[in-house]
Formats: structure tokens, sequence, C-alpha cells
């Protein structure tokens, strides 16, 4: 979990990689002094994946709350994976539910986990109706799909019907993490990725970023473009569990750390460009 923690790996450990679309060509300069114009190819530029699963924080829906859901944050949320699906591009969408409860917290005070885990399944159910609510608001076509069967409120989840509503556009949001105890949703993130053959999983995080140290407290802490699934479990570093990066590198899927935070950040990486951390193995 990145809450209110920065990602610390030491910058001799992945060489430094800059993931752009191959097809993307730089403006070119016009002579000393002189602007460099956007070409129309840049604006339109192919994005890099054809279908991706973005991994949210329930900590990132509270916005400046302490508690709960920031209706704007998850608008803003909406509004970023519309921009995705403008591009092309198929989305799944996998959100924590940390904002309204967890599990592990009942364990903590010595309650029963097993208990705990199953109330923790129902968070994400929760902020999961709300980013579906947000999407429909602005004409995106989204279905929620739990792991926990709730007829009532959304579907059940099985593989194909999920990769059969990707293939028509809608944006399918997995809801009850795994269905199992002692699973993270950042597990269920990786699992759902590897099943519907997400190109590549998005962890939306509170900065854009690996970084060598705190950038708060040492100017010079730089961040990484790219790191190893291997170098992540090595060190580690707490971008997700490990479990979770685990799943992504047997099945070969990178993980892209960028901040939820910035407005429009996830379609300017889609398209090759924006501040991020690549987790893929060279």
């Amino acid at each position: 979990m990145t809450s209110g923690k920065w990602l610390w790996a030491r910058r001799d450990i992945a060489a430094p990689f800059v993931y752009r679309n191959p097809e993307f060509r730089p403006p070119r300069a016009h002579g000393p002094g002189h602007a460099m114009p956007v070409e129309e190819d840049q604006m339109t530029a192919k994005p890099l994946y054809r279908r991706v699963l973005l991994k949210a924080s329930g900590e990132a829906l509270m916005g400046e709350q302490h508690f709960g859901i920031d209706v704007s944050v998850v608008d803003r949320i909406a509004a970023d994976i519309a921009e995705a699906r403008d591009l092309g591009i198929e989305v799944g969408v996998v959100i924590g539910g940390g904002n309204i409860f967890r599990g592990v917290a009942v364990a903590s005070k010595g309650g029963d986990r097993v208990t705990g885990d199953h109330m923790g399944m129902l968070a994400p159910v929760i902020n999961s109706l709300a980013l579906r609510t947000s999407l429909n608001k602005i004409g995106v076509d989204a279905v929620v799909l739990s792991a926990i069967a709730m007829p009532e409120l959304c579907e059940s989840f099985s593989q194909r019907q999920a990769t059969a509503y990707m293939n028509q556009g809608k944006v399918v949001i997995f809801a009850g993490g795994t269905g199992n105890p002692f699973f993270t949703t950042d597990s269920a993130a990786a699992l759902r990725a590897a099943e519907i053959g997400a190109d590549a999983l998005f962890k939306g995080t509170q900065v854009d970023g690996v970084y060598s140290a705190d950038p708060k407290k040492d100017p010079n802490a730089t961040r990484f473009e790219r790191i190893s699934h291997d170098e992540v479990i090595k060190r580690g570093l707490s971008i997700m569990d490990t479990a979770a990066i685990a799943l992504a590198r047997e099945n070969n899927i990178p993980i892209i750390v960028y901040s939820i935070h910035e407005k429009g950040g996830f379609g300017d990486i889609l398209r090759g460009g924006g501040h991020c951390t690549v987790v893929a193995d060279i």
C-alpha cells in the first residue's frame, strides 16, 4: 500500500528507460529561438495498449476527507477512464476499500481475520457502485462484476462475461476482491488483469512512481523510469503486495505506477508520455 508513503529504491538497480510509443515523433525545431510546433501526429499518437486494468486505492476516493467517498474525486477518475475509452482502449478497474473498512483492522483488535476480510470485501463493492454511477453520468457504459454474489446490486463475476463486456467497449469494474479472505485488492487486480489478458496493470498511487529517496526530504531524489518485478520483490518496495507482483511477473504483465491525483495523467501515459515508473522485466 502506498498511501502516505514514498516508494523507495536504489538508483543503481535499473538502467534509465523511457517508456514511449515507438511511433511517436517529437516536434522538430525550426532554428534557434523558434517555437517547436506540435505536429498533428502527436495529437493523435497511437496508444501503447489495447486493454488495461486500473487499480485505484480506496483512500484515493476520500480526497481531503478522512473517511468515505468524495464524489468530485470519483468524477475525476471517471473522466480519466472516459479519456482512455476515447482513445479506443478497453479498461477494467479494481478499487480498494480502505476508505471505508479494512479486514485486517478486525484481526489487529483480536477479531476473526476471515470474518474481517469478508466484511472488508463489501467496501470495494460500495466504491465500485460509486464509480459506475460517475461513469454513467458522463455517458460511459460501465458494469460492476462482483466476486461475491449480490444480484440485486451487480452481476456476479465470470471471466467469460468480463471479456465479452470489454469486447463490447464497456468499462468493467471488478468488485469484492478475489472473493476469498487473506487476499488484498492488489492481488485481485493482478488476478483480473491476467484473466482478461490485460496489456498492463496501472497502479494509481499517491506519488508518480518509484523514487530513489523521499523527494520531500532529498532534493536529489530521482524517479525511476523502469525497474524489474524481481527487484521490487527483492528490495521489499511497497508498490503492491508480493503475491500481486509475482502474479504480474509470471504473466508478463507490466505494472505502471503513477499518481492517480494528476488530472489527465492516465491518458498521458497511455499515449506514451506522462510521469510514471514501469515495473517490468527487461
